[in-house]
C-alpha cells in the first residue's frame, strides 16, 4: 500500500471493497430514504445531492421516487459503475467533499457514515462548511452517522467473512481517536491489507463542529425508522441541519 495516499482513496476504489459489502441491505436504505423525504416534505422538483454516494444506491432510489439527484463520490471506480444508471434527472460526478460545490441544492445528504474520515478536525469542519454553503435558501442537510457509543460497546474485535471465495479477516480496534477496521485477505495471488478509519464523534463533538460553522440542528433521530435518538440504544445518529 502507498502510505501517503489516504485510506479511503485506496480502499473505496478497489473491487474488493464492493465484494466485501455486496450483502448491504438495499431495502433498509430505501426505507430510510422514503421515511426522510416524506418527513421533510421534499418536493419532486427539488435538487438533491447524495454526497459520498458510492455506487449510487441511495441516489438511484431517490431518483426513482421522482427527484432530481446528483451523486458525488471520490472513488472513480464507484462513479464509473454508478454512471450506468444516469438519466436526465440523475447524474454522477467525482468529487472530494473537502472541496466546495459549483452549484446549490435544496437538500444535501451524507449517508451511511460517509463522514469523520479525516485526521484533522479542520477537514471535517470544512466539509460541514461546504455543505452549508451548498444549500439553497431554506435548504436542508442530513448527516447519517453511526452511534459511536453503541458501536464501541458492541465492537466485534475479530471475525472472518468468506465472500465470493475470498476469506476476509477483519480486526476492529480503537486507535488515536478512531474506530479502525483492518481488513486482510489473499486474492489474485497477493496478500492485501486495507483499513477503514472513522473518527469517534459523539453528539457533543459533532455539535462543536456544527457550532463553528453556525449550522443549526433541526432534528435528531436514532434509526432509519426516525425514532428518537438514545445514546445507549440507538444504532444511528441522524442529524437534520439547516
Amino acid at each position: 500500500m502507498t502510505k501517503h495516499k489516504e485510506w479511503f482513496a485506496l480502499w473505496f476504489n478497489t473491487n474488493y471493497y464492493h465484494i466485501l459489502y455486496s450483502h448491504r441491505n438495499d431495502t433498509e436504505a430505501q426505507e430510510f430514504m422514503k421515511n426522510i423525504v416524506d418527513f421533510l416534505k421534499l418536493k419532486k422538483d427539488d435538487l438533491l445531492l447524495d454526497l459520498g454516494c458510492g455506487k449510487g444506491r441511495h441516489s438511484i432510489y431517490l431518483n426513482s421516487l421522482g427527484f432530481n439527484v446528483v451523486g458525488a463520490d471520490l472513488s472513480k471506480n464507484s462513479i464509473q459503475q454508478a454512471k450506468k444508471f444516469e438519466n436526465e434527472r440523475l447524474k454522477f460526478i467525482e468529487h472530494d467533499m473537502r472541496n466546495p460545490f459549483d452549484r446549490k441544492y435544496n437538500a444535501i445528504l451524507n449517508l451511511f457514515t460517509s463522514f469523520g474520515f479525516f485526521e484533522e478536525d479542520s477537514e471535517d469542519i470544512k466539509i460541514l462548511q461546504n455543505i452549508k454553503n451548498g444549500l439553497k435558501t431554506n435548504g436542508i442537510a442530513i448527516i447519517d452517522f453511526m452511534n459511536v457509543k453503541k458501536v464501541i460497546a458492541n465492537l466485534v474485535e475479530e471475525e472472518i467473512q468468506i465472500i465470493a471465495g475470498i476469506s476476509f479477516k477483519i480486526n476492529r480496534y480503537i486507535k488515536d481517536g478512531f474506530i479502525v477496521k483492518e481488513i486482510n485477505f489473499d486474492a489474485d495471488g497477493k496478500h492485501h491489507t486495507y483499513f477503514e478509519k472513522v473518527k469517534i464523534l459523539n453528539l457533543t463533538k459533532i455539535k462543536s463542529y456544527l457550532n463553528s460553522v453556525d449550522f443549526k440542528i433541526k432534528h435528531i433521530f436514532g434509526s432509519y425508522q426516525l425514532e428518537i435518538f438514545n445514546e445507549i440504544t440507538s444504532d444511528r445518529l441522524i442529524l437534520v441541519l439547516e
